[in-house]
């Protein structure tokens, strides 16, 4: 399999992955080795890219460069943070 095709097919699978957001995910594809990119939020998330990834037929490894971390829609500045902590413990 040629490599324009193994990354769509690992596309694919990641979008059918119900247990993560394949659309924070970057994919590259070299000689069969594919490298996954990107930010999720759980650690969970990163492994189920990268055992989706490995189910794709042609892919002979996988590198998992995915980060762990809020996405940038999801943080929060730092006195919003502290203003809840406040509020909880009242």
């Amino acid at each position: 399999m040629d490599d324009l095709t193994i990354k769509k097919d690992v596309e694919a699978e990641l979008a059918w992955e119900p247990s993560l957001n394949a659309a924070s995910i970057g994919v590259a594809v070299k000689d069969g080795i594919v490298t996954l990119t990107g930010r999720v939020t759980a650690y969970a998330e990163k492994m189920a890219a990268a055992r989706a990834a490995t189910r794709v037929t042609g892919v002979k490894a996988v590198a998992n460069e995915i980060e762990i971390g809020l996405l940038p829609a999801d943080q929060r500045p730092d006195e919003e943070v502290a203003r809840s902590v406040a509020n909880a413990l009242a």
